[in-house]
Parts: structure tokens; C-alpha cells; sequence
């Protein structure tokens, strides 16, 4: 699936509030649905590509032989899923998929593993 459908795909997930693509060499969203007046994708994509080096550089300090599957920040209100693309041939993809979800309303669970399913299908 292309991108755009990617993320409409994401928004189908019970609680999702916005979805991004985002590249974390750059900090550029490729594209994005959702948000709103309190949630700009833009700039939680550019925060968020800080979180994901942040963490890199830790394991390559531990030096501990492995990948981030996928990260979560949880908030009073929200959750904010980050899923690295590493599926097969995108194993040195530099994107990850970012996910807002309403804390009431969200399933952590299943929205990790429909995000799961989306990155598997995606083509980019």
C-alpha cells in the first residue's frame, strides 16, 4: 500500500487521533493525516525524530546488538506510538510510522499490532 493509504489505514485504529510517516534523517514528515489545532504533526514529527537518534545512540553506547521495534510514550490523555519501518527490505529504512491515539478510547495492544500489520503492507 502507498502512503497515503498507510495512513489512512492507521486512522481506522480505535482512538487514533493523527498518523505520520516521518523521515528521521531529516525530521520531514512524508505525509500525514489527523491532528488538529492542539496536535501538529509537523512539529511532533521533528520532536519525535530527536526521541528516536536519542535512543539509537544509547544502544550503539551499550552497545547492544538490536533494533527498536517500536516506542511509546505514554501521556495523561494520550499515547504516542512510534514504529520504526524495519520490515525485510527496508531493514536500513531511516522512517518510522508515529501514531496518536485518545488514551480512553485506545486498545495499546491492538494498535501496536494493526501499526505492525500497516508497516508490513506499506511500500514506499
Amino acid at each position: 500500500m502507498n502512503i497515503d493509504t498507510a495512513l489512512k489505514e492507521a486512522m481506522t485504529i480505535t482512538g487514533a487521533v493523527g498518523a505520520a510517516l516521518v523521515d528521521y534523517d531529516s525530521g520531514m514528515s512524508l505525509g500525514s493525516i489527523g491532528g488538529g489545532d492542539w496536535l501538529n504533526l509537523e512539529v511532533a514529527a521533528a520532536g519525535n525524530t530527536e526521541v528516536v537518534r536519542a535512543k539509537q545512540r544509547v544502544i550503539s553506547a551499550l552497545k547492544l546488538n538490536d533494533e527498536i521495534e517500536d516506542i511509546l510514550i505514554t501521556l495523561h490523555r494520550q499515547y504516542h506510538l512510534i514504529r520504526l519501518l524495519t520490515t525485510g527490505k527496508r531493514s536500513d529504512s531511516k522512517l518510522f510510522l508515529y501514531l496518536v491515539l485518545d488514551r480512553e478510547r485506545a486498545n495499546l495492544a491492538l494498535a501496536r499490532h494493526s501499526l505492525k500489520a500497516i508497516e508490513a503492507d506499506l511500500t514506499v
